[in-house]
């Protein structure tokens, strides 16, 4: 299954990168995210798909930064779109975010916790755009299954999911590798999300923490494993990010991680795979 996304082809034949700041901080880190991005997936030849946030419903504590909502990040984010010529997607948190967001995203992405809530899975679908559905944390992935099936009941079958850790005990995720091997057996693109899984939820009392040292391993476990994506957030100076910092990867780090997944990718690729 592949499809094309702003001209790239997303699927399962070419490791492809969705990556960018956690949440829109400012349009200079935005920018400065997207551009570094965009030159060095087109040296790689890594199709690339830009990510950022205008909100993050999901924080640990009340005063947590959560972006500049919806309509201010929408025109940030399609002034990105427009800029540099990429792909975006972006967070949707309630069936009511769904249309005015698709006519910016080119992809919408679904929470981890927002993964069963079937009105905003088929307001996803139905717009026909790709959606990416991170699994959230409590669910097996065989039950990704009847996530899959709540979209393609919509007539929509351009679809992405997302592994991004397993809740294990307190403040803490693991990543159980058979995850990827199992939700690819769908038949979708699978992508590993190599930031959130090192998150440590609620680790820092009152807002999360993260093991970024921990991300490059996970990545390439994960590709190694047939993940045909890999997604990672990522901050020019991530001790001063405003949200999910610990656990970001410091964007001068990706050149040389994703050069080295792409070699991975190529190694590993089943020839059959589309």
């Amino acid at each position: 299954m592949s499809f094309q996304v702003l001209g790239q082809e997303i699927g399962r034949g070419r490791l492809f990168l969705i990556a960018g700041p956690c949440v829109i901080e400012s349009e200079e880190i935005v920018s400065e995210v997207a551009c570094f991005l965009k030159e060095l997936c087109a040296r790689l030849r890594v199709p690339f798909i830009f990510k950022s946030s205008y909100d993050k419903a999901n924080r640990t504590s009340l005063s947590s930064f959560r972006g500049p909502g919806m309509q201010k990040g929408l025109e940030v984010l399609a002034a990105i779109r427009d800029k540099y010529a990429i792909p975006v997607i972006t967070d949707v948190h309630t069936p009511a975010e769904v249309e005015p967001v698709s006519h910016v995203a080119d992809v919408l992405q679904i929470p981890a916790f927002l993964a069963r809530q079937t009105d905003i899975l088929t307001a996803a679908g139905k717009t026909g755009k790709p959606v990416n559905v991170k699994k959230a944390q409590f669910l097996s992935p065989k039950d990704m299954a009847h996530v899959i099936d709540k979209i393609k009941q919509t007539g929509n079958d351009r679809i992405l999911l997302t592994e991004r850790g397993a809740q294990f005990g307190y403040n803490n995720l693991v990543v159980d590798m058979r995850s990827i091997a199992i939700m690819s057996d769908f038949g979708y693109p699978v992508v590993f999300d190599a930031t959130h899984s090192v998150q440590l939820p609620g680790g820092m009392g009152n807002s999360s923490g993260g093991e970024r040292r921990f991300v490059p391993a996970l990545a390439r476990a994960a590709v190694a494993a047939g993940a045909h994506g890999v997604f990672i957030e990522t901050h020019p100076d991530p001790d001063k990010a405003l949200c999910d910092g610990p656990n970001s990867l410091r964007l001068e780090d990706t050149a040389a991680l994703l050069a080295e997944l792409v070699r991975i990718f190529d190694i590993v690729r089943s020839p059959s795979e589309p």
